[in-house]
């Protein structure tokens, strides 16, 4: 539905936003017998977890503009949602090369972990397999512990160690989610400071703005470890026909239940009379009247349409104190063919698929871990980073269906860090060429891909934020080193408003939690049961 006249003016819920949260609360409260309508600023349902056409030069190729993995999903909360995400195994998942000629060492991980653990000991030691065995297996033991944390109210970092973590492992818990991921990773002494590189980049400094030394990248390392789906094996998975199928799915569904979900009708106020919330008013002056406001919404955004004074002052004033703007920037690419990695033989499986890890101090200019820390120091001087860390993917391989009838691959080049805002220049004077740097960069590993571009679609933290509508174009709402109750609340404190986005526990990602939470307070606080 994308007309607001055809809207019911009154409904049991509203909520802002039809991202996955906004989504899958809408199904919860709507199957409890709620009347539930879905606002959507946009024309696109989805927020960052939408499969669009962007390349006016290959119309027809599909690609994951935002999100580009599903793995933090509880499983437990899709089966609550009777959905079976089509979901593809990547195999390998993990490919790290290194800019020299075949016979240069790499990892290609994937699911026949013999043989992974084979390639770790002849490509870098043995002692390199036996911290990345010692890793492995404290990261299965507090995902297993923590799941249950996941669809549940926040507690304090101690109380959830006590109620959720094993004995032997609740110092080691509490310690990652304060301290950082460095200082994490130094515990299991890898010899080879590219490994420890990559598992501080891909997990740990994904999505937040901090460097890998800074207390809290912990937190995101761990959340980044929490893949529970079936078949994933701790690993991301790849979802047919693009991340868009996702959201779809949870529309369809929450239509299924009842809800109404509509595009194109912003949210200017969130409305109260006698200090409780009473509906939203509508950029086109509709104005609609609710006993509960669900803001699907980053917080940001929810708490500017927050009359003064409705809220408890405490609440504004701590988030504006973890406030942050994005530090990525997503260079999506439509390619004419495969390249080809040098450090690669021929008899090697296909790379593509996996997550691809680009490197400071891959190529040897700098070691990997001094790389990271120079990255962040030019990120935090303004600078755009002359080496970042890029994670490469490319998913048609996997999942043929988003191409085209010529073949084009969809590929996108994740690159963090860069600076929200460029000190002595701008984002549309300095775009350009950091594209055609960072596919120089790709030369490096796979010569001649710059070559089979056919065209880009290039979103820096401000593309970000006015493509998906993210305040400072932060992919996690809330930065991600800022955990469990620190996060934004699923009340607010103000009756009748209530939060559930990716800036709420547990985290920031595609996993749905946020929305079922949020949902089971609303219904709690209504004196209604709750619905799993």
């Amino acid at each position: 539905m994308s007309a607001t006249s055809d809207l019911p003016r009154r409904s049991d819920v509203l909520i802002i936003g039809a991202g996955h949260n906004g989504l899958v609360a809408a199904t919860l409260l709507a199957r409890a017998g709620l009347t539930v309508t879905v606002l959507e600023a946009t024309g696109t349902i989805g927020g960052a977890a939408r499969t669009e056409h962007p390349f006016a030069a290959v119309p027809g190729l599909g690609h994951s503009t935002g999100a580009y993995l599903l793995g933090l999903l509880p499983p437990e909360l899709a089966a609550t949602l009777d959905l079976r995400f089509p979901t593809r195994r990547r195999d390998p998942h993990y490919f790290l090369p290194t800019a020299g000629p075949v016979g240069s060492p790499y990892l290609l991980a994937g699911a026949d972990r013999e043989a992974s653990r084979a390639q770790l000991r002849e490509m870098f030691s043995p002692a390199d397999l036996a911290a990345d065995d010692a890793l492995a297996a404290e990261l299965a033991a507090l995902r297993e512990d923590l799941a249950p944390a996941w669809l549940a109210e926040p507690l304090p970092v101690e109380q959830t160690a006590d109620r959720y973590v094993r004995p032997a492992l609740q110092q080691s818990f509490i310690d990652l989610v304060r301290g950082s991921v460095a200082d994490y990773l130094a515990r299991f002494e890898f010899r080879s400071e590219l490994l420890t590189a990559m598992y501080a980049v891909t997990d740990g400094l994904s999505g937040v703005n901090a460097g890998p030394d800074d207390p809290g990248t912990g937190h995101n390392f761990l959340v980044h470890n929490m893949c529970r789906l079936p078949e994933a094996d701790g690993t991301w998975l790849i979802v047919e026909g693009g991340m868009g199928t996702v959201t779809r799915m949870l529309a369809d569904t929450a239509r299924a239940a009842g809800a109404i979900v509509v595009t194109g009708a912003q949210v200017t106020a969130v409305q109260t009379e006698q200090g409780a919330v009473s509906g939203v008013a509508l950029a086109d002056g509709t104005e609609l009247a609710a006993r509960v406001v669900l803001g699907a919404c980053d917080p940001y955004q929810l708490l500017s349409l927050t009359p003064a004074g409705l809220v408890p002052p405490e609440l504004p004033a701590r988030m504006a104190a973890v406030r942050r703007t994005g530090t990525t920037l997503k260079l999506n690419l439509a390619l004419r063919d495969l390249p080809e990695f040098r450090c690669l033989p021929a008899t090697s499986p296909s790379p593509f698929g996996a997550t691809i890890h680009l490197l400071p101090g891959a190529a040897g200019d700098l070691t990997p871990m001094a790389g990271l820390r120079q990255m962040w120091r030019e990120v935090q001087a303004g600078q755009l980073p002359a080496d970042p860390t890029i994670e490469w993917y490319l998913h048609t391989t996997v999942d043929p269906s988003l191409q085209d009838e010529a073949g084009h691959h969809s590929s996108a080049l994740f690159v963090q860090s860069v600076p929200y805002q460029i000190t002595g220049s701008s984002w549309e004077a300095e775009l350009p060429g950091y594209v055609d740097r960072l596919l120089e960069i790709c030369d490096r590993y796979a010569p001649g891909t710059s070559a089979l571009v056919a065209d880009t679609m290039p979103l820096p933290p401000p593309g970000i934020e006015a493509h998906f509508g993210i305040t400072g174009g932060h992919i996690h709402h809330i930065d991600n080193t800022v955990s469990f109750t620190d996060r934004m609340p699923y009340a607010t404190g103000a009756p009748g408003l209530y939060a559930g986005s990716a800036g709420c526990h547990p985290a920031g990602s595609v996993i749905g939690a946020a929305g079922h939470n949020a949902a089971q307070r609303i219904l709690r606080d209504l004196g209604l049961p709750t619905t799993g």
